[in-house]
């Protein structure tokens, strides 16, 4: 059984959505993934989130972004939104970050399909302690990269 459910509102969203599967596999987290238009398929949204089981949804759009809030007035679960970058960058992130009270959609930076995966990582981890043993170890492995890539500047540039 997935346990994140990853909706594209397009398949051009799709190396958005590789960042995603790429810190889930990482992670061990089964996801499942479909592409719905909440304009051109409202009725497939519907469907995908009211008979999901998973725990958490990234989804993942951009232009006019209408996808986050679409899955989540339909569900009472964790939503993603992942807004894509195009022409029209600003359209994409208001319509994930300015939704109406009540309906809240999590936002993380355009094209950040591996910020959403962590997060969703994050809310599994409230209650899963491999998720949250994984997440420890990214986190070193994050700091470890980070000193390296000092150690590395700081010999290149000879002091």
């Amino acid at each position: 059984m997935s346990r994140v459910s990853i909706i594209l509102g397009s398949k051009s969203d799709m190396p958005v959505a590789e960042k995603a599967i790429t810190i889930l596999k990482k992670f061990n987290i089964e996801y499942d993934i479909a592409v719905a238009s909440a304009h051109r398929t409202p009725a497939r949204v519907e469907e995908l989130v009211t008979s999901s089981k998973s725990d958490v949804f990234i989804a993942i759009a951009g232009l006019s972004a209408a996808l986050p809030g679409s899955v989540a007035a339909l569900t009472v679960k964790p939503v993603i939104g992942v807004p894509v970058s195009g022409a029209l960058n600003l359209d994409a992130i208001l319509s994930i970050v300015q939704l109406p009270p009540g309906i809240p959609v999590a936002a993380v930076g355009l094209d950040r399909g591996d910020n959403a995966a962590i997060l969703a990582a994050e809310i599994l981890a409230v209650t899963d302690p491999t998720v949250r043993e994984a997440l420890l170890n990214y986190r070193q492995e994050q700091a470890a990269k980070v000193v390296a890539d000092s150690e590395k500047v700081v010999a290149d540039a000879g002091c």
